[in-house]
């Protein structure tokens, strides 16, 4: 980190949703030299931990330490796991330095627990109840959920078992207890070590992961960093992490700025739709000041919350045919404080006790998948669709996340005008569609200029009013989904 305080960090990110949170570091932070890559944004910012945290499309933040090319692979496990820790540890300076940098940007965040006067690295977790309530909240969310740790990189998806939340999922390795003092020559001085314990977390994929596994990578650089600097492995509870991401397009390190997700939401009580996603929506639908939002299918809520939250001048509706799913948005809108944004009512989205045209923004996770027990929702859609292009003014918007199945129908309920169909813009992580990923500021969201013009203008729904004005692929786990967005050009036909 520069004099000037900038300093350099990489974010996770669900599959699709790279283009969302690299506009938003720029947008948010005035980010500098990002970069994007399956599951990660790279950038430099001169932001302290409080602006950091207030990122909502990324996962997990880093504090970049090494990003280098993918390591050569070798059969030989000794010489690759040599140049791995040659990669990681470098010299006791260096380290030095870096927890040095890590203690300043937590130092300046001011709050209770996170740095001591007495022991300034002295880092530790929330208390044992609040870790288990966040450990709780994160297992309720969907199936549906990305994993943080768990993205498609390159081609390759860690399999994951059901139901593991963000945390579990990877794999974490320790160093063992072996005796520091057996390679005394390069220890730190006594001066410079701390009584401080770290854990190393590993995860490895590609043509390395055939050679090695993460436990064996993750033992040798803890054993290397405990002779070097004194310092005591913690699997539980360490003062400090050390993140290791090894695959075939790059190999980083860094340390995690914040012991929680920045996708776990302290005012989200029960986790509905990943909060990313959520959010992400939200960003496409140009939200401004005074609008009127509709959820018609909020379920509990996630999208009007993470929607209020961001854009808190506008004013929010949810409706839903389930009594459960109301009672849970109710809980979660208290536990925000957002009763004054925020009204439910109790309606099926086929029929909405709403007058036409009276909504600015329409946006639904429209609910797909074994967990709802909906067998025809394809069969559905063309009714659901009706009644939101119903009750949406001239010049709004429709933000809807669909399944494959689902795709397959809105495709099938589009004509062509001038291209044969949407595959240029379906998906979310090629270059184009990412083109329109949105910028974020107080009251608004805008779509960058590029192919969506020509989208937009190239294809006519046989809904009439409704054109589309994106497509994109996004990832929730195990399944893969998309973002569809429309606009309203003109007055509903009658029909």
């Amino acid at each position: 980190m520069s004099p000037c305080g900038l300093g350099r960090y990489f974010c996770t990110a669900g599959r699709g949703l790279e283009p969302f949170l690299a506009r938003e570091v720029r947008a948010r932070l005035g980010a500098t030299e990002v970069d994007c890559v399956s599951g990660k944004v790279f950038f430099s910012a001169a932001a302290g931990p409080g602006e950091l945290r207030k990122l909502r499309s990324g996962e997990r933040l880093f504090l970049l330490l090494k990003k280098h090319s993918p390591l050569a692979v070798s059969r030989n496990k000794g010489k690759m796991l040599h140049e791995i820790k040659s990669l990681v540890i470098e010299e006791p300076r260096y380290w030095l330095d870096i927890i040095s940098v890590w203690r300043n940007l937590h130092g300046h965040e001011g709050k209770k627990g996170d740095v001591t006067r007495e022991n300034p690295l002295a880092l530790k977790r929330k208390s044992e109840e609040e870790t288990n309530t966040a450990s709780k909240r994160q297992k309720t969310e969907q199936e549906r959920d990305v994993s943080e740790e768990c993205q498609v990189e390159a081609g390759e998806r860690c399999v994951v078992p059901e139901r593991i939340s963000d945390q579990e999922c990877r794999t974490e390795s320790s160093a063992s207890s072996e005796d520091p003092s057996r390679d005394s020559g390069e220890n730190c001085t006594a001066n410079e070590q701390l009584s401080f314990s770290f854990r190393v977390s590993c995860r490895c994929s590609g043509a390395i992961a055939k050679i090695l596994t993460s436990q064996e990578i993750g033992r040798a650089i803890g054993v290397a960093l405990m002779k070097q600097c004194g310092w005591r492995a913690d699997l539980r509870d360490p003062d400090l992490e050390i993140f290791v991401h090894l695959n075939d397009i790059h190999s980083v390190v860094g340390i995690p700025l914040f012991r929680l997700p920045l996708a776990n939401r302290e005012y989200i009580k029960t986790a509905g739709l990943r909060s990313t996603v959520a959010w992400a929506m939200a960003s496409l639908a140009e939200i401004r000041a005074g609008a009127f939002v509709l959820d018609p299918m909020c379920g509990l809520g996630t999208i009007l919350l993470e929607a209020a939250k961001e854009w808190p001048e506008a004013c929010y509706w949810g409706a839903d045919i389930s009594d459960s799913q109301l009672e849970g948005a109710d809980v979660n809108i208290r536990t925000a404080g957002l009763m004054d944004k925020i009204e439910l009512l109790k309606a099926s989205v086929k029929a909405l006790p709403l007058p036409s045209e009276s909504f600015d923004t329409v946006i639904s996770d429209i609910p797909f998948g074994k967990k709802f027990k909906i067998t025809d929702d394809a069969q559905l859609l063309p009714d659901i669709l009706q009644e939101m292009e119903r009750v949406l003014r001239v010049g709004g918007t429709i933000v809807l996340l669909l399944s494959q199945d689902l795709r397959k129908r809105m495709d099938g309920l589009t004509t062509c005008a001038g291209s044969d169909s949407p595959e240029a813009v379906a998906d979310g992580t090629s270059e184009t569609a990412t083109a329109k990923a949105p910028s974020v500021d107080e009251n608004s969201s805008s779509v960058a200029d590029g192919v969506g013009e020509s989208f937009l203008s190239s294809r006519q729904t046989h809904f009439g009013s409704l054109v589309p004005d994106g497509v994109y692929g996004v990832s929730l786990g195990k399944t893969e989904a998309f973002i569809y967005k429309y606009r309203k050009i003109s007055a509903a036909r009658n029909r």
